[in-house]
């Protein structure tokens, strides 16, 4: 992905996209606590006047990513400003915007950028760009199947020791993934928890799958494995679970699947020092 540079230094990625759904729907998933928590990460935003103020976003335990809202044109366009990723790198902005299309269908611009007088910074640019990849892919079941219901989210992953294409065979065996194409029916072994739906995505690079749930409730699974920049390799499975007892589902099911992920990946015991 190309980083566009300006006279000015400013430089930036953007990332377009096309989801169903009218701009008010748009802006709801994209601009508001609850929305954005239904396909992201917990989030909460504070509001003014019906336009967001200020974003934070959890992505676990300890990360924490707070933003400023910059500028905000209900229901076409919100700009953000977040520290970078390090504590010498430049601020992040990032600017959203929406437009209509025929059909029942919107334009949604992710535009990331930043100053700078080089290009040291511009990885993180491309990361944050190419990180977007599998959470459009869960905005846009949600607004399709799901748009302004009420939601809950279970987040488990656990550290891998094996390479991500080992874990992902592993993974796929297990829940009865492993062979399966889009729009085919799922449903989890004898033995697992059960989940069942459609097949939505199944991809290899990145090692990704969606599944759009009917059992334990309405829903979407994202598995993947993935290595992280520092090197740490690991699964991970999120459920967005949606309807009245999302919250109740999610309760249930969360140290249930944290526990298959543990069982099935387990890491080697640490050696014991001699005396």
């Amino acid at each position: 992905m190309s980083v566009n540079v300006e006279p000015s230094g400013r430089r930036s990625v953007q990332v377009e996209f096309e989801v169903p759904g009218t701009p008010e729907d748009v802006w709801h998933a994209l601009a508001t606590g609850p929305g954005i928590s239904s396909w992201f990460v917990p989030t909460e935003v504070e509001e003014r006047d019906g336009n967001p103020v200020a974003v934070k976003y959890f992505f676990g335990p300890g990360m924490e990513i707070p933003s400023v809202v910059t500028a905000s044109d209900k229901p076409v366009m919100f700009a953000q400003e977040a520290a970078g990723w390090t504590p010498d790198s430049p601020a992040m902005a990032t600017e959203w915007r929406i437009e209509a299309r025929s059909g029942g269908t919107c334009i949604v611009r992710i535009v990331h950028s930043l100053c700078s007088s080089t290009d040291a910074w511009d990885n993180q640019l491309e990361g944050a760009a190419s990180g977007w990849s599998g959470f459009l892919g869960i905005l846009r079941l949600y607004l399709k199947h799901f748009s302004g219901q009420r939601s809950a989210l279970m987040q488990v992953t656990t550290p891998i020791a094996s390479t991500e294409a080992e874990a992902w065979d592993t993974l796929t065996t297990a829940l009865g993934v492993k062979g399966l194409g889009v729009g085919q029916r799922w449903a989890t072994p004898a033995g697992v928890s059960p989940l069942s739906g459609v097949v939505e995505l199944v991809t290899e690079n990145p090692y990704d799958a969606l599944l759009r749930l009917d059992t334990p409730g309405p829903g979407i699974a994202a598995l993947g494995a993935v290595t992280y920049p520092h090197g740490a390799r690991v699964v991970a499975m999120n459920l967005y679970v949606y309807g009245a007892q999302a919250a109740e589902t999610v309760a249930s099911a969360t140290p249930v699947w944290q526990a298959f992920l543990e069982e099935h990946f387990p890491m080697p015991a640490e050696p014991v020092a001699s005396e």
